[in-house]
C-alpha cells in the first residue's frame, strides 16, 4: 500500500474519532481537546493533498485561533459555582439519524465514484523538479496586485477589535 494513502486513511481515522468523542463528551474542556485533534487531523490530510496554503490557514486560523480562544474561555470559566462545566446532550437520536444518513450517503459516493488515485512516482534526490508552492504564488499576488485591499481588511479588523474592547468595557460611557 502506497505510504501516503496509509497516512491519509490515518489521519482521517483520527478526524472523525476526535470528532465522535468531541460530540460524545460531555466536558466541555475534553470537547475542546477533541475539536483540537480533528483539526490538526484536517491540517494534516490538507498536506498530504499538496494544499499547503489551506493547511498553513487551517494551522493559524482554526487551530492557533479559535481553539485557542474556546480553551482559554473554558479554561477561565471551567469551575462556575464550584462544578465543571458539564455539556447536555439532546436529540441524540434524531442526531444519531441525520449522521448515519450523512456517512450512508458519502460512503455511497465515494464507493460508486470512477476514479482513480495516482501514485506518486518514487525519484531521487536529484531528480526532483524545481516546483513553487501555492503558499509562494498567493504571498506575492498580495505584495503586489492585492497589497491595498489586504490592509483595507486588516484596518477594518482592527477597528472592529477596538469597538468590542470598548463595547465590553463594564463602565458606562456617555
Amino acid at each position: 500500500m502506497n505510504p501516503v494513502l496509509l497516512l491519509f486513511y490515518v489521519f482521517g481515522l483520527m478526524a472523525v474519532g476526535a470528532a465522535a468523542f468531541m460530540v460524545a463528551t460531555k466536558n466541555v474542556l475534553y470537547a475542546a481537546f477533541g475539536l483540537l485533534i480533528t483539526l490538526l487531523s484536517l491540517a494534516a490530510i490538507f498536506i498530504l493533498l499538496f494544499a499547503d496554503f489551506v493547511a498553513v490557514a487551517q494551522l493559524m486560523i482554526y487551530v492557533g485561533g479559535v481553539v485557542v480562544l474556546i480553551l482559554f474561555g473554558v479554561m477561565l470559566s471551567n469551575q462556575v459555582q464550584g462544578k465543571a462545566v458539564q455539556s447536555e446532550s439532546v436529540n441524540r437520536w434524531s442526531g444519531s439519524l441525520v449522521v448515519l444518513t450523512l456517512f450512508g450517503g458519502l460512503a455511497y459516493l465515494i464507493l460508486s465514484a470512477n476514479y482513480l488515485v495516482p501514485a506518486a512516482p518514487l525519484a531521487s534526490a536529484g531528480d526532483l523538479p524545481e516546483t513553487k508552492t501555492s503558499i509562494i504564488t498567493i504571498g506575492i499576488r498580495l505584495i503586489t496586485n492585492f497589497a491595498l485591499p489586504f490592509e483595507v481588511a486588516s484596518l477594518i479588523l482592527l477597528i472592529a477589535l477596538m469597538g468590542a474592547a470598548y463595547i465590553s468595557t463594564e463602565e458606562k460611557h456617555d
